[in-house]
This record gives C-alpha cells, sequence and structure tokens, in this order.
C-alpha cells in the first residue's frame, strides 16, 4: 500500500470512529433517554428504531451517490448532520426532539460507512480487501468504547446536555480532519457502469446482504440499545458492570475481525461457512443464557454470550466482501449500500420486536427469543443465495465471487449476470 492511500484510508476510518460513537450513544444512555423524554420500552424502542430505519433505508441512495460525488463530500455532509443531530439531542426533552435528533444521527451515519468503504475497494490491492475492511471495522469500533463507560461516567458526572454538546463537538473535529487531509476523486469518467439494478440482480450481492443481516442483527441489537437495560435490569447486574461487558464486547470483537478478514481472504470457498458458524453459534449462546435456571444467568456465561456477540461484527464484513467480489468499481457503493441496508433492516426489526413483547410481556427472556425467526430466515435466504451464486458461476466458468473471489480486483471489469 502507499502512504498517501494509507493516510486516506486512516482518515476515513477515524470519521467512521466518531459515526460508530455518535450510532452506540443512545444504547448507553438507554434509562436515562426513557427518564428525560418520559418513555417506555417501545416509545426507547421507537428512538433507536427510528434511527436504523433512516439509516437503513438511506444506505442504497447513498450508495449511488458516492458512486457519483466520492467518499470525501459524503464523509464531510455525514459528520454534519450528526453533529446537528447530537446537538439537537443535548437539548431534547420530549418525544418529538428526540425522534429529529436520532433521524439526523442515523442519516449522517448512513453517509460515512459506504464512502470508508469505497476508499478500501478503491485503494488496496483485491487479496489484502477483506483484512483492511475487518480493520475498518476494528478501529471505527474504538467509538463503540468511546460510547459505552466513558458516556456513562459523563452522564453521571456532567449530566445529560454536557456530554451530548461533546459528543457533538467531536464530529465538529471529524469533519475538519476530512475536510483538510482527504482527497479523493470520482471513478473514470468512461462509459458507466451499470447500477442498482444490476448490482441487485447478482446473486451474489444478495448473498451479501442476507450475511450481513444472519450475523450483524444479535449484537447491534444489544449494542445500540438493549443490552444495557437487559443487563441491568433482567440479569441484576451493576451499571458498572453492564458497561465493562458492552465494553468486553467491542473488544473482543476487535481482535475477531483482523482474523475472520484474514480467513475470508484466504479460504474464499469457506466464506459462507464462517457466516453460518457465526449465526449458529449465536443462538446457542442465548439460547444457554435464557433457559438457564432461575431466570438470571452466571456472569461467566453472561461473559460467553458477549465473547460470542463479539464474532456478529466481524462475520457481517464478509457480507461485504461478497459486494465486491461480484461487482465492479463503479457499481461497489451501490451494491455496498444493498448489503448494509439489508443488515440494519434486520437490526432494526430485532430492536423493535424486542420492545413490543417487552411491553407485552414485560419479560425479557420472552423479549430476546424474537431473534429465533430473524436468525431462521437469515440462514435459508444464505443458503438459497449461496446456492444460486455458485450454480452462475457454473454458467460463467470464471474466477468470480467465492471461487476465487480474493484474486480479483475490484477496479476490473467482471460479468454482472
Amino acid at each position: 500500500m502507499t502512504r498517501r492511500a494509507f493516510i486516506f484510508w486512516l482518515t476515513g476510518v477515524l470519521a467512521y470512529f466518531v459515526a460508530v460513537f455518535h450510532r452506540q450513544s443512545l444504547g448507553v444512555a438507554s434509562l436515562e433517554a426513557a427518564a428525560r423524554l418520559d418513555l417506555g420500552a417501545s416509545g426507547l424502542a421507537t428512538l433507536a428504531m427510528l434511527q436504523l430505519l433512516v439509516y437503513a433505508v438511506m444506505q442504497i441512495p447513498v450508495g449511488v451517490l458516492v458512486d457519483r460525488l466520492g467518499s470525501k463530500r459524503m464523509l464531510l455532509i455525514g459528520a454534519l448532520v450528526m453533529s446537528c443531530g447530537q446537538v439537537v439531542f443535548a437539548f431534547a426533552d420530549d418525544l418529538l426532539l428526540g425522534l429529529v435528533a436520532r433521524t439526523l444521527v442515523g442519516a449522517g451515519d448512513a453517509m460515512t460507512f459506504i464512502s470508508v468503504i469505497r476508499l478500501v475497494n478503491l485503494s488496496f490491492p483485491a487479496r489484502r480487501n477483506p483484512v483492511m475492511v475487518q480493520l475498518t471495522g476494528l478501529i471505527g469500533q474504538f467509538g463503540a468504547i468511546a460510547s459505552t463507560v466513558p458516556i456513562i461516567g459523563s452522564l453521571h458526572t456532567y449530566g445529560w446536555t454536557p456530554t451530548f454538546l461533546g459528543a457533538a463537538g467531536l464530529g465538529v473535529l471529524a469533519t475538519v480532519l476530512v475536510a483538510a487531509v482527504l482527497r479523493d476523486g470520482r471513478p473514470s469518467e468512461g462509459r458507466p457502469e451499470p447500477g442498482l439494478k444490476a448490482a441487485w440482480m447478482q446473486p451474489g450481492t444478495r448473498l451479501g446482504m442476507w450475511t450481513h443481516a444472519a450475523t450483524q442483527c444479535s449484537a447491534a441489537a444489544f449494542l445500540l440499545l438493549w443490552g444495557y437495560p437487559y443487563l441491568v435490569q433482567g440479569q441484576g447486574l451493576a451499571p458498572a458492570t453492564a458497561g465493562v461487558l458492552l465494553s468486553t464486547l467491542t473488544a473482543v470483537g476487535m481482535l475477531c475481525g483482523p482474523v475472520l478478514g484474514y480467513l475470508a481472504g484466504r479460504f474464499p470457498l469457506r466464506r459462507s461457512w464462517m457466516v453460518l458458524a457465526v449465526t449458529g453459534s449465536t443462538a446457542t449462546a442465548w439460547t444457554a443464557v435464557l433457559l438457564w435456571p432461575g431466570g438470571r444467568a452466571p456472569l461467566w456465561l453472561l461473559v460467553v454470550l458477549v465473547v460470542v456477540l463479539a464474532t456478529n461484527g466481524p462475520g457481517s464484513m464478509i457480507g461485504f466482501d461478497y459486494a465486491r467480489t461480484f461487482n465492479p468499481a463503479g457499481r461497489i457503493g451501490a451494491a455496498t449500500g444493498i448489503v448494509n441496508g439489508g443488515g440494519f433492516l434486520a437490526s432494526m426489526s430485532v430492536i423493535a420486536l424486542v420492545g413490543v413483547t417487552m411491553d407485552l410481556t414485560g419479560d425479557y427472556h420472552w423479549a430476546m427469543a424474537v431473534q429465533y425467526p430473524v436468525w431462521l430466515l437469515g440462514v435459508v435466504q444464505v443458503l438459497r443465495y449461496r446456492a444460486k451464486a455458485r450454480r452462475l458461476l457454473a454458467q460463467l466458468d470464471e474466477g468470480l465471487g467465492e471461487v476465487r473471489g480474493a484474486e480479483q480486483a475490484a477496479l476490473r471489469p467482471q460479468p454482472a449476470d
């Protein structure tokens, strides 16, 4: 890699760090948000669900825009929009202002990750791409760590408004950094690549979308909203202990990322088996916790749960590798948007279902059990589109996709269907 490419990538990753900080900030402030905005479980879920809904709905249009405008412009807009959202949240005292704030955070967040993935795809050799994508997620997840124990401490020490004004200030710093350092060009102005429709028609793109959905949803719902109240209210842990467990989830995920990235690049034929292993182990860990006699699992089992959940984020990154290997550079943004949008729609569904079930039953065990149908659907679709992708590859008789996808550079023309 060149020094210039590395500096640009690192700048994008720092912007992603700030985006993750903003994204996760509601999760660790959920109990305080419920008290300040006078919300029940469904109202609290609505805040997080709206943020994710905006994020998910914007993935495809943002993907198309980043292909046309480039990563720098989208990162700048995203950072500014998220900062505005945190300012509104700092002064929010009712549900309406809370909804406006989380809408802005979701919109700005939607512009960030796809832009950074595009930088990776256009800057690094194909064989290194899975590892670089995982490193992007790894470094960005420091933002999740910064939104757990530190935000909890800031809320208890300084209060609501100073904490979220400080979060907005962090977004302004990210904006200045991107403006000063990043230089970004659009793809070459030759014959335009077929865009959104062609990306969707690729079974490998949809395989990536369902990969992201099946693997991400549990950990995302846990980190974004329900993990902290579940550990404190459902499992009876002290707030500090719950914060440490959430930080542990993120830290272990950062260790898993490069390992899964290396394996995905080294053994592309086994990527879908990695996805199935992540999903199956997650369902198994949750089953052990939910069926523990007496309702409250021992601390060691909760540690096992968060360690297994830590594989969810890195596992979901395999979906972006499918998007890269089945699509040329001119539509990488659109394909990545499809993959990312699918994952966050699944996460939003889990968050909403948990909230509704909590209001109906008041029981975290029944509420967390709503994840099983989502996992089942995801696994069925991964198996379905894996078969379709392999049939397509057999017809093409080319080294594309799961067979030799790690050998293909995103910039090379590749058949769409």
